[in-house]
């Protein structure tokens, strides 16, 4: 039982701290973990060589292991000839304010004299004075690491898989051991990691989750002190009470539960660690070292690649700098409770009001949060929770460009929805550290969302060039199936083990056998090696901050689902972000879903598409037919949305973007069918008219033809454009015709069919014969479909019970009574179309999800009819002044242009 001390004449008790969880928690480190991986599977590879048959060959492994250890050896060397450098960092992506905004003049130091913002100059200015500070350090990383580096090869060489198993416990303890002896820096990694269930054993997940909880706190007399010279006065003058003991110690600070003086509020009091700026300042000196070895070792053994590892640990150093100013914590805070809790109005997310009055660059106050970290939760409640913190990553990263860098257990909590405490609310916790990032990267990071989901790689190749990951010039020719072979194991989920598992299952090295495993074993080194010397891929530094947070978002998911797919639960909310915005950028991406190529190299909009990309916005995702992994942009799901849904979505704000490209499309589209329609109307009815008679032949002399009634000349009114008064003119019917319904194109044609084929399979044959201009061959269409619109009940007078009988009576006689020439439309639709409707089924169901519209959707609907009427209108008056007065267009478009536009919504 936590106890608390009385700083102002009251006392009180608090709940234990393993209930409850303060709003600040450690930050934790990537760059380490990742090399270790890249360390075992290096080491995984040699031992499979070596063991390659069952039979151990000690003098190969022992070959490859000193040629890598001498390798490494002469790289040290030139490193250390070369000295340790303060990280350059020219450009950063890490989320500043604090003390680094608008400093100015010179910069500002601690008592030791370490600058309190990343400065390289006044860095390096330090510790050129320090004599032999940073080597001890270097010295002391290695005296810890080697040895256990060494017992792990040593194990894996003698041992392999198995004897590392065996001893899995030992050396999870020890490696938990060494992180708590190298400090804050290393014990961030060692936190991040304990959320891995696909890369670690549980025995190391068992030891790093002691991290989480159990770094030795220092001295609450310090803390006190640091608290009352931060704040300038006695404690007892800012809080009432304060817990004896911290109820939460992390890497870079603990904190303590408080009360507020002369209130009843609770706080949650993050105080910094004693020295923790030189202790990481000297560490970002010792991982600069790691980082210059790593890339020496790149460059001799894969030097066509180009990722800059150096910059990649410029940006942790910016970063560790960052999370030491408590003010720019406090900055981060308030500006992530604003986006997310006040604009972007995410649901099932809390971020805790911070004390901006109590709080300095070495102390923070906030809002004390009850609650149980999440990846203590069950796992019905993570895979809800994770769920929630997903849609909330996913803001941030792609919507608000500002996203939470360090997603780590302690920083996720589960507490009680204060409105409602049968609910739960994930609270987001400690801000330290916070990425911006530009709108450009942010649109492609959605464009590479769809494009990987939908397997559609050469594309995504150009999003790789575009987020600097491959140069302009790559060899696509061997970049998309490495690609495949990279990516789509990933895409099917579950995290490290299965992506192994998949891997093996690609090489055909499933079934363990000897052949297998060494053709599969030979095919994936050529495919490695062919990244390696061929693809010259990098990885930008930003990716360091976007893997750290998208690795434990992942490694909690999986806690909970081990099934957890990424990218596929990523997939709706990408969805509903193209159908909102209107931006160029999202427009393109939209349309690039949503439209297919044509021959004219044009494109046209696919209804089913559409569909598609509404289901999914709501969370229905089109499996394709095989493994059901990737989307299928062509395939409506089973359990797709009702007609009347996705109308509602259509019509409310989720959706604005989509509706300006179906506004457009329905002009393009009732443009092409009007003038269809008027052109096999007018010719049928120019056919009627009572022709000329034919003049006798036996005339001395040749007599002028008559002329034919569609081409004798009347009078005509053109309307006016700006509302002016109309313009009379002289013009032949055929003139006319002409005119206002120029002659379709070809690929005009094909969409008028593609228009009338969607009308069949989703109105019925009525409303395709009317649609496509057969109106006056079958007349019982248009009766059909006036017949259907009063079953309805929705015209005025025919409310009436009896009426709406007596409708339906004769609708139903009237279709057996037409024989083949008007038969009922089958359930398969004309083109064998699964989703097909009976004649006026379809019809029926647009005016019943139309008659369900609230008021507010109605308005939108008329005012989308309105728009799409006034731009008809003007296209129409436009032409007849072109063709009829002679008058230039007063927009860009010419008839070819005009053609174009309403088959394609953009052209490629």
């Amino acid at each position: 039982m936590s106890t608390t001390m009385n700083v102002a004449g009251v006392r009180a008790r608090l709940p234990t701290a393993g209930t409850a969880r303060s709003s600040i928690a450690a930050p934790l480190r990537v760059h380490h973990s990742t090399r270790a991986a890249r360390h075992r599977r290096g080491c995984a590879s040699t031992t499979t060589r070596a063991r390659m048959g069952g039979v151990m060959d000690v003098t190969k492994v022992g070959e490859v292991a000193g040629n890598a250890a001498v390798a490494v050896v002469e790289v040290s060397k030139a490193v250390r000839m070369r000295g340790v450098e303060a990280p350059d960092v020219q450009k950063s992506f890490v989320a500043k304010g604090g003390a680094e905004v608008d400093r100015g003049g010179p910069v500002a130091v601690d008592e030791e004299g370490l600058p309190l913002v990343y400065d390289k100059t006044a860095i390096q200015a330090f510790w050129d004075k320090q004599g032999g500070a940073l080597q001890k350090r270097w010295a002391e990383f290695l005296g810890l690491s080697v040895p256990f580096l060494t017992r792990v090869a040593t194990l894996s060489i003698t041992g392999g898989a198995a004897e590392l198993a065996r001893n899995d416990r030992s050396l999870a303890r020890d490696a938990r051991v060494i992180i708590e002896k190298l400090g804050p820096t290393y014990i961030k990694a060692g936190q991040m990691m304990s959320v891995r269930p696909d890369v670690l054993p549980q025995a190391a997940l068992d030891e790093l989750a002691v991290l989480q909880d159990a770094v030795k706190p220092f001295e609450t007399a310090v803390a006190i002190a640091t608290i009352e010279k931060e704040l300038g006065g006695p404690l007892g003058q800012f809080f009432d009470e304060i817990s004896e003991k911290p109820v939460a110690a992390a890497s870079l600070a603990q904190v303590y539960r408080a009360r507020l003086a002369g209130t009843d509020t609770y706080v949650a009091v993050k105080v910094q660690r004693p020295e923790i700026l030189s202790t990481v300042s000297k560490d970002l000196y010792v991982l600069r070292r790691a980082a210059e070895v790593y890339q020496g070792l790149i460059e001799r053994f894969a030097p066509q690649q180009r990722t800059d590892y150096v910059a990649l640990l410029n940006e942790w150093a910016v970063g560790f700098y960052t999370e030491l100013d408590f003010l720019n914590e406090a900055s981060n805070q308030q500006r992530l409770r604003d986006l997310v809790l006040d604009q972007e109005k995410v649901s099932g997310v809390y971020v805790p009001r911070v004390y901006h009055e109590l709080s300095t660059r070495r102390v923070l106050v906030s809002e004390w949060i009850d609650g149980v970290k999440l990846s203590d939760c069950p796992k019905d409640e993570i895979r809800e929770l994770i769920g929630v913190g997903q849609e909330c990553f996913l803001v941030q990263l792609l919507q608000v460009g500002f996203f939470h860098s360090d997603p780590h257990p302690g920083n996720l909590m589960k507490m009680a929805d204060p409105t409602d405490p049968s609910k739960s609310v994930l609270a987001i916790l400690d801000f330290g550290l916070m990425a911006s990032i530009q709108q450009e990267d942010m649109d492609t990071m959605v464009s590479s969302i769809i494009h990987l989901a939908n397997k559609d790689y050469p594309a995504l190749v150009d999003d790789f060039i575009d987020l600097k990951i491959l140069p302009d010039d790559c060899d696509r020719a061997k970049v998309i199936p490495l690609m495949d072979k990279a990516l789509s194991p990933y895409v099917k989920g579950g995290g490290a083990k299965k992506y192994e598992a998949e891997l093996k299952k690609m090489y055909n090295m499933e079934d363990g056998s000897l052949q297998s495993t060494a053709g599969g074993f030979q095919a994936m080194t050529q495919d490695l090696l062919t990244v390696l010397n061929d693809i010259p891929f990098s990885i930008p530094p930003y990716f360091a901050l976007l893997g750290r947070a998208v690795v434990t978002l992942e490694g909690i998911a999986l806690i909970g689902n081990p099934d957890y797919r990424l990218v596929m639960e990523a997939y709706p909310f990408v969805a509903r972000k193209l159908l909102r915005e209107d931006r160029p950028a999202a427009q393109r991406a939209l349309q690039e879903v949503l439209y297919a190529s044509t021959a004219g190299g044009g494109s046209i909009l696919q209804g089913r598409r559409l569909a598609v990309m509404l289901n999914s916005a709501m969370g229905v995702v089109a499996r394709d037919a095989g493994e059901g992994v990737f989307v299928d942009l062509d395939t409506i799901p089973e359990d797709s949305i009702s007609l009347s849904t996705g109308l509602r979505y259509l019509l409310s704000p989720r959706a604005e973007a989509l509706r300006k490209v179906l506004e457009k499309e329905a002009v393009g589209a009732a443009d092409i069918l009007l003038r269809q329609a008027a052109r096999k109307g007018g010719g049928r009815l120019f056919a009627q008219l009572p022709q000329p008679p034919t003049l006798p032949g036996f005339f001395p002399f040749q007599l002028p033809a008559l002329p034919k009634p569609e081409d004798v000349p009347g009078p005509m009114l053109v309307p006016s454009r700006t509302g002016g008064a109309p313009t009379p003119c002289l013009a032949t019917p055929t003139q006319v015709l002409d005119a206002a319904a120029p002659k379709l194109t070809r690929e005009e044609e094909l969409f008028a069919i593609s228009l009338a084929d969607l009308a069949r399979g989703t109105l019925g044959r009525d409303a395709a014969v009317v649609l496509s201009g057969d109106a006056l061959l079958e007349p019982e269409a248009i009766a059909g479909l006036l017949l259907g619109a009063l079953a309805t009940g929705d015209v005025p007078g025919t409310d009436n019970p009896q009426v709406a009988a007596l409708v339906a009576r004769v609708r139903e006689q009237l279709q057996p009574a037409e024989g083949s020439s008007y038969r009922s439309f089958d359930s398969a639709g004309a083109d064998g179309d699964e989703n097909g409707k009976e004649n006026g089924e379809g019809l029926d169901e647009i005016v019943a999800a139309v008659r369900d519209l609230s008021p507010e959707e109605s308005a939108v609907l008329q005012a989308s009819a309105r728009v799409v009427a006034d731009a008809m209108w003007e296209r129409f008056v436009d032409r007849l002044e072109v063709g009829l007065l002679g008058r230039k267009p007063e927009t860009a478009e010419e008839p070819a242009r005009m053609a174009e536009q309403a088959v394609a919504a953009s052209a490629r």
